[in-house]
């Protein structure tokens, strides 16, 4: 490698660089972030590595388990392993105090020992369904600090999602991408595992105003409430002659929320009569990819309010959500607004 590609080489934004630079610009930080994200980071990369050598170590045979999320469904003994790297990753970076994990019926309380002032929700491997297609599957992440970490109660995790200090999601597919917010912007970073660093290659991401697409499993459209019905409908059928929009939805959150970030449009889990609350979860799916879309200049809404003001009074509660393009949502407000202004009359 000649001089002028090797300094190229050490000139690239590292994930750990480019959290350096945000905490110094927090004079009283003593780096306890910086060092909870890189144990997060290192979950992450052992999690990509599984999922690469996944179909050839047989790990997605069944564990036998069964998830506690969901109805009866066996667990892949991938889930296991995430949600097991995670749960250790961040014990061991003595940061921590609690833990709320997608894979758990219960919040996980770290050793006084070992704790931090920060509590984690995490969905070690969303989409753990689609591995044995070759789909992408990705790991959820929020983070909160603590009022007093000597006298922690499950108060400390259920606080509205505006309060997070940090979120992202790292996403396992034709590439390993981590995107991250700490509440000043949103940026992306893809894996070189030739450096086995994270590097940043989606500096500052704004999501489009409007969008051209809309994402949402079509197959409850029996169950729909109106205002969602009539939003895909204009959607396939507009009335003021523009275009149709493109359905995308891929049934993994993080490739429907990655795809919606970088090219615009409007990703919908509404309630329907089969699931009242909605399916996703507050926590760790509802909250996160809020918290993410705001930073980049969209929006979302549960159908009654902006979701970070939601307040879960469960671990694994659940939500309806709209997410997407600041314009798209404001749309679909309007259709709520109009349906609740219908049936006040």
């Amino acid at each position: 490698m000649d001089h002028a590609a090797e300094a190229h080489q050490t000139d690239l934004m590292t994930l750990t660089r480019h959290v350096l630079n945000e905490q110094s610009r927090n004079p009283e930080s003593r780096g306890d972030f910086t060092i909870l994200i890189s144990h997060i980071v290192l979950g992450c990369k052992f999690v990509a590595s599984a999922v690469n050598k996944a179909g050839l170590a047989k790990l997605i045979g069944l564990a036998g388990e069964t998830n506690i999320q969901a109805s009866g469904e066996e667990q892949k003994k991938l889930d296991v392993l995430s949600n097991e790297v995670f749960i250790k990753a961040l014990v061991s970076s003595g940061r921590t105090c609690i833990l709320v994990s997608e894979e758990d019926e219960e919040a996980t309380f770290v050793d006084p020992a070992l704790r931090g002032k920060y509590c984690v929700c995490f969905d070690p491997l969303d989409g753990s369904s689609n591995i044995d297609c070759g789909v992408s599957i990705g790991t959820i992440f929020g983070i909160y600090m603590v009022k007093d970490k000597d006298n922690v109660t499950l108060n400390d995790v259920l606080q509205p999602g505006k309060n997070m200090l940090a979120a992202g999601y790292c996403m396992y597919g034709s590439s390993c991408t981590l995107v991250l917010s700490t509440g000043n912007g949103v940026n992306g970073f893809t894996l070189d595992p030739s450096l086995g660093e994270f590097i940043l290659t989606h500096p500052n991401i704004k999501i489009p105003k409007k969008g051209k697409i809309y994402s949402v499993n079509e197959g409850n459209a029996k169950n729909w409430d109106e205002p969602t019905a009539k939003f895909v409908e204009k959607c396939k059928y507009p009335k003021d002659g523009s275009p149709p929009r493109s359905l995308r939805y891929i049934g993994s959150m993080v490739a429907d929320i990655h795809r919606t970030l970088l090219y615009g449009g409007v990703f919908l889990y509404p309630a329907d009569q089969k699931s009242p609350n909605g399916k996703l979860r507050v926590l760790y799916e509802v909250f996160p990819m809020s918290f993410l879309m705001e930073e980049a200049g969209g929006q979302s809404f549960t159908g009654k309010e902006r979701a970070l003001d939601l307040v879960p009074t469960k671990i694994h509660e659940r939500s309806p959500i709209v997410l997407g393009s600041y314009d798209d949502v404001e749309e679909i407000k309007a259709l709520y607004a109009e349906q609740a202004k219908s049936s006040s009359a």
